[in-house]
């Protein structure tokens, strides 16, 4: 793969939704004004909808690090889709390429062999990876839900943007939609981009993933990315009690009232262990269909 290669160039025609997001966001805050009423409504729109990503197309689509039901997996995959993100069948495609060649030739986000900018957000933006390879997520392609959702991903957006405008009017949908969305976007985004640059590093492994407690915080426990790099099939990325992981937290919530199960967390002998050499992480994985 080169940077020449015409499949690796930005679609910008294609692509003007998602600058169109940016700049609806910027000139609606010029034109509303700070609004603590829509702060707040960014913030919860924010939280549910990265709770989503990070519970749900993270952990559970692309690395099923728990179990639910069928109704539930619906549920996060629609919730998913309100963040903009594409659908989950594309999120968790690509996200299993990704661990499978982290920081190595055929990583489609990868600073160290792209830069930061493609890690951070080009890399959606080319013709490459515009869809996803099913062979990748079979586990999932089985459930015909999921495949009309993942097929049909823009209308849930346009529905959850339009229920915001009915319901609260330019302050919703300024403030709930895109100013959420483009601050959303870009903090998940980080995990591809400073999480691989920016923190440090507890074990060896084949990639340059890092802890970082900011960035934790900032995307409910995805910024220990070390730590899930070693061992991805837990859902709990954040190993020990002080690496604060909001996404765990609700998930134990959720296993209380058995709407997820067998939640995984990181055994003590393997979050204790500091091998010698690095670890290839792709060998902890387990993808396994889990929703009933």
């Amino acid at each position: 793969m080169t940077p020449t290669d015409p499949r690796d160039r930005l679609r910008w025609i294609d692509n003007l939704p998602f600058w169109g997001v940016h700049l609806a966001a910027i000139a609606g805050l010029a034109w509303l004004g700070w609004s603590w009423t829509g702060f707040w409504i960014a913030l919860v729109a924010y939280v549910v909808r990265l709770f989503a990503i990070t519970a749900g197309y993270h952990r559970y689509f692309s690395h099923r690090a728990y179990k639910t039901s069928r109704a539930f997996q619906l549920v996060l995959a629609v919730l998913g889709l309100t963040s903009t993100q594409k659908g989950p069948l594309w999120w968790a495609a690509h996200h299993r390429i990704h661990h499978k060649y982290s920081d190595q030739p055929g990583d489609l986000h990868s600073v160290r062999q792209r830069g930061f900018w493609w890690a951070h957000m080009f890399w959606i933006l080319v013709e490459r990876n515009a869809k996803a390879d099913h062979d990748k997520i079979k586990d999932l392609t089985k459930y015909p839900e999921l495949r009309f959702v993942d097929r049909h991903a823009i209308w849930f957006t346009v529905a959850y943007a339009t229920a915001l405008f009915l319901i609260g009017g330019w302050t919703a949908l300024i403030w709930g939609y895109f100013v959420s969305t483009v601050v959303l976007w870009h903090g998940t985004f980080t995990i591809n981009s400073l999480s691989h640059v920016w923190g440090w590093r507890r074990y060896r492994t084949t990639d340059d993933s890092v802890n970082n407690p900011l960035l934790a915080i900032l995307t409910l426990g995805e910024g220990w990315h070390n730590n899930h790099h070693y061992y991805q099939r837990s859902a709990r990325q954040g190993f020990y009690w002080w690496e604060v992981d909001l996404s765990f937290y609700v998930l134990k919530l959720l296993e209380v009232f058995h709407v997820v199960w067998d939640v995984q967390g990181v055994p003590r002998h393997v979050r204790d262990h500091r091998p010698a050499a690095p670890v290839d992480a792709e060998g902890a994985e387990a993808i396994a269909p889990t929703a009933r």
